[in-house]
């Protein structure tokens, strides 16, 4: 297995999201997947600022998620409660487990975790602190509310 280049973190401004309206915080983010051309599942080392999120609340009906804390300390917001990770720390949520997670650094340092998901053509991810579901195959995004009526986009 050939050594990675090293990759420098690509910043994702803040922004609104184009289907629920609502503000997505600013991050960084390597794709280690993508340079290692890993097709079944995803790699990325991210880095989110102080005060902002991973992602909005969600969870995945076909794709697991894993994170491993790399350095600094996030809130981990889930259905249940709220639980901090700090450096050496891990969580994972297995398809199809019906639990909305995200992110969040409250502190005032940067926090960087691992990333490791599954790369599935079809998925559905519920979003449900907005009542929105996003039906994905491939590229193409059909929103739905929860009770499966049409979402405007």
């Amino acid at each position: 297995m050939p050594k990675l280049a090293s990759l420098p973190f690509v910043e994702d401004p803040a922004t609104v999201h184009p289907v629920l309206g609502v503000p997505m915080h600013p991050y960084a983010h390597r794709n280690l997947g993508d340079l290692s051309d890993l097709t079944q599942f995803g790699v990325h080392i991210e880095r989110l600022p102080p005060g902002s999120a991973s992602s909005l609340r969600h969870w995945h009906e076909t794709e697991d998620e894993f994170i491993l804390m790399l350095s600094g300390e996030v809130i981990l917001r889930e259905d249940g409660g709220e639980t901090r990770l700090v450096a050496g720390d891990a969580a994972s949520w297995p398809a199809g487990v019906p639990d909305g997670h995200c992110l969040e650094n409250r502190s005032d340092a940067p926090a960087t975790y691992l990333t490791v998901g599954t790369r599935n053509r079809a998925d559905v991810i519920h979003y449900p602190d907005h009542d929105r579901i996003c039906h994905k195959d491939g590229s193409a995004r059909r929103w739905t509310r929860g009770d499966g009526t049409a979402a405007a986009v």
